[in-house]
């Protein structure tokens, strides 16, 4: 019987030559060569446990809040409607630091995303913020990740 080793990923493969470049003197950025297996994606795998965080009230209608030690911000675009993303901007990885007139924002590279869909809206972020599910208990947030 015989073995086979699993043919590498196009990833693993392009990772490993920006490093070989990045080794030899090359300017090569290798953001996002890490393991997708701590992504944040929101997305895959079983549903984990909710996360309890912060209060109805401290999240104002039209803005959010960011729950750092969570990586979660919850949103309000319309009064009684929440909203609950990652904080993680997709762009690399940053913590969003502020939900500021309608738009959370990030410090690193100065993307932006919607307050009602996590849509980018500016800055160099490839995609939307992952999307959570929230639901209110007991006048805390419950999200679901």
């Amino acid at each position: 019987m015989t073995e086979s080793t699993p043919a590498p990923t196009r990833r693993t493969v392009l990772c490993g030559a920006a490093a070989v470049l990045a080794a030899g003197g090359g300017a090569v950025a290798v953001t996002g060569c890490g393991s997708s297996a701590s992504s944040d994606s929101g997305s895959g795998g079983a549903a984990a446990a909710p996360v309890t965080v912060g209060a109805a009230a401290d999240v104002p209608v039209g803005g959010g809040k960011v729950y750092r030690d969570a990586k979660i911000v919850i949103t309000q675009p319309i009064e009684g409607q929440y909203k609950a993303f990652s904080a993680k901007c997709t762009h690399a990885g940053c913590i969003v630091d502020q939900v500021k007139d309608a738009q959370i924002q990030c410090p690193c590279h100065a993307s932006h995303f919607a307050v009602a869909d996590g849509a980018v809206t500016a800055g160099p972020a490839p995609s939307p913020l992952p999307a959570y599910q929230v639901t209110l208990k007991d006048g805390a947030f419950q999200v679901t990740k």
